[in-house]
Order: C-alpha cells, then sequence, then structure tokens
C-alpha cells in the first residue's frame, strides 16, 4: 500500500511466456498488494508461466482483442477491491521499477490518472522504438492534444495507473475491443475531468516485446483520430457519441 490505498498491478497479457518472469522479478511487492494476469487465449505457454510464478490468472478461452483483455482486468481489480489500478504490459517493454513513482502520485491525490511517458525525455529512439511508430506517435499526438484540449506528452503507453473512482465512472464496455481502446478511455478521462499526470519511462523494443505492425498501426492511427474527432464533435454539442455517456 501507498497512503492507505489498495495497489492491484494487472496484466493484459498475450504470447507473454518469454518475458513474464523478467516483468514479474522487477516488480516491487513492496508496495503491490495483488497481481492479476489476464491471458487472451494465447498461444505460447503463457499461463503455465504465470502458475509457476504463482500470479493470480484469468484465462479467456477465445481472443477478446487487446480492449476486451483490459475491460476483463479491470472488473477483476475492482473486484478486489483496489483503490489504484497500475497498468503493465508483461511483455518487459517498460520498467515495473517505477510503480511506486506512478502510485504515489495517485495515492497523495495529486492525480487520478499517470501515464509513464516513453517521450520525456529522450529515451523513445534510444530504446529501440521504430522511426515510423516514433514519427506516428508525435502527430497522433499533436492531433489528440489539439482536439481534446491536452498538453500530454504521448497518449500511446501502455504503462498507466488509474484511480478507482475513475474506473467506476467510465463507460469502459462501451469502448472498442481493440488496440484504440487506451485512446478512447483517455479521451472518457478528459471528458469527466479527471486530472491526467506524466512520468519519464524508459522503454525497450526488442524481438520478443509486443508491437503491432505497419498496417495495424495505420488502423489504431485512424481510430485515435476518430476517437478525438467525436470528443470535439460531441463536445461541440454537434453529434453526441456513445462512448461520452455515463455508463
Amino acid at each position: 500500500m501507498l497512503n492507505g490505498k489498495k495497489i492491484i498491478v494487472i496484466l493484459p497479457a498475450y504470447n507473454a511466456a518469454k518475458t513474464l518472469e523478467q516483468t514479474w522479478k522487477e516488480i516491487p511487492f513492496e508496495y503491490v498488494d495483488d497481481l492479476i494476469l489476464v491471458d487472451d487465449a494465447s498461444r505460447d505457454n503463457t499461463v503455465e508461466e504465470a502458475h509457476r510464478l504463482g500470479i493470480r490468472t484469468i484465462v479467456h478461452t477465445a481472443n477478446r482483442g487487446y480492449g476486451g483483455n483490459q475491460k476483463t482486468c479491470y472488473r477483476e481489480a475492482l473486484a478486489l477491491g483496489a483503490d489504484i489500478v497500475v497498468m503493465l504490459h508483461p511483455d518487459y517493454q517498460y520498467t515495473p521499477r517505477l510503480i511506486p513513482a506512478i502510485a504515489s502520485m495517485i495515492a497523495w491525490g495529486e492525480f487520478d490518472v499517470v501515464l509513464a511517458s516513453r517521450i520525456l525525455g529522450v529515451g523513445a529512439l534510444k530504446g529501440g522504438m521504430p522511426l515510423y511508430k516514433y514519427v506516428f506517435n508525435r502527430v497522433l499526438t499533436l492531433a489528440e492534444n489539439l482536439l481534446l484540449g491536452q498538453k500530454l506528452s504521448e497518449y500511446h503507453t501502455g504503462y498507466r495507473a488509474f484511480t478507482r473512482q475513475v474506473l467506476e465512472k467510465l463507460p469502459l464496455e462501451k469502448n472498442s475491443d481493440d488496440f484504440v481502446f487506451d485512446n478512447q478511455m483517455l479521451a472518457q478521462v478528459t471528458w469527466n475531468g479527471f486530472r491526467i499526470g506524466e512520468v519519464s519511462c524508459p522503454t525497450r523494443y526488442f524481438t520478443d516485446a509486443s508491437s503491432i505492425n505497419f498496417r495495424r498501426s495505420v488502423i489504431y492511427g485512424l481510430g485515435v483520430l476518430a476517437t478525438s474527432l467525436q470528443y470535439r464533435l460531441s463536445k461541440l454539442g454537434i453529434i453526441h457519441f456513445d462512448i461520452f455517456s455515463d455508463k
């Protein structure tokens, strides 16, 4: 716990067997009250690895997509009484050692949501982020900041934390089950006036780290732009989109 807040880390997993133990070894369990892995019908032995490490594991018998995986993660974390939920990808792209820093920004009431940004500082390209992904990230972030009225360094990190109140408020079941779920969630956070903080985070790109290909990246980018436009049109009262409605 931090400041009396129960911290649960969620691991949305798909084919993470090769990197799960590395990730698990760096988790600072002196601050983490529970750990939940949701396996999205992996084709490797992710589930067996999770059981070997003693991780609380939930298995999707059919693949529900990245967003669908997160929906299960958040439901389970709330059911276990989490005050703060930290999402960490188990592909070892992000260092778990930042969990106390990220969670403490919420635990003492400074922010409602905290993002671990790969763009703050100079770590993204040095960490091996492909140039086209870096350029896409910067262009999309600029468009999102303009349309959402934010000043974030990036929206596309897979390392983020939320208060219980945020997760209970957002209509997450209305969001996509695909990768654009992350951005819909941040648009909903902004819509509801929650405070977003950021912390600089190094990143690692290597063979076993999960990453979507160029075609999926383009589809994701179009989804991100669509979400931001939906937000702006809803704010202007021109068209209201369901993802910005109450539960």
